[in-house]
């Protein structure tokens, strides 16, 4: 084979692999990948799309080599490849909020319908932990806790927590947190727990920063 051949053929499977990444549905399920493994019918509901669809797309996140599967009794579970697939992700993701200010502006645009939501840090989350001085809440949905989260942080799946907050503390702060950066969740539960007289805050990115940054979470099967 000619070297212009061969690196021709190079640079075609590369491209496999990015165009793999070049779909907005795709990256939603990654995003969600990010928190564990989970089976197509999961995935579906929380993307909301067809099953087919989901199917469909993480049978091309598989075929790439980003996505795998794994067995459990008659489910099929689907999971980010390795680390590096997770370090890639959260890579892509930066570059994506450094680089495209409408990402930016949306994200603004959304806070300010919102009376422009408080957020703190992770840093100052893990100090606030470490004193005692909030009360941590969880909004993903209870699998996704069940996986991995915060230390010290309860569960409050969202929908649920609309129904029960009369058991939330009104002594301390409440800081919510979801996902991610991407993840609207948590966006929602502050905003309804302000109505509610309650001082709330999210934290400003969410689950897999926080694993990312090496802070400690408890983790699950």
């Amino acid at each position: 084979m000619k070297t212009r051949d061969f690196k021709s053929s190079l640079y075609k499977e590369l491209a496999t692999v990015t165009k793999a990444l070049s779909n907005p549905h795709r990256l939603e399920i990654l995003d969600l990948l990010s928190q564990g493994s989970f089976p197509v019918e999961y995935i579906a509901s929380q993307t909301n799309m067809p099953i087919a669809n989901a199917s469909q797309h993480l049978q091309v996140l598989k075929n790439s080599g980003l996505v795998e599967t794994r067995r459990d009794g008659k489910y099929i579970y689907y999971q980010m490849y390795d680390d590096q697939v997770f370090d890639t992700w959260m890579a892509m993701r930066q570059l994506g909020f450094s680089r495209n200010e409408q990402i930016h502006s949306l994200l603004t645009s959304f806070r300010k319908e919102r009376d422009q939501l408080d957020q703190i840090s992770s840093d100052e989350l893990l100090r606030k932990i470490d004193n005692n001085e909030i009360y941590l809440i969880d909004v993903r949905p209870e699998d996704e806790y069940k996986l991995g989260h915060i230390k010290d942080a309860d569960s409050k799946p969202y929908r649920q927590l609309l129904k029960s907050m009369e058991d939330l503390p009104k002594d301390r702060e409440i800081v919510a947190y979801c996902r991610g950066p991407l993840c609207m969740m948590a966006d929602e539960a502050v905003l309804h727990l302000r109505k509610k007289g309650f001082r709330a805050y999210r934290l400003e990115n969410g689950y897999t920063d926080w694993v990312s940054e090496n802070k400690p979470v408890v983790k699950g099967d």
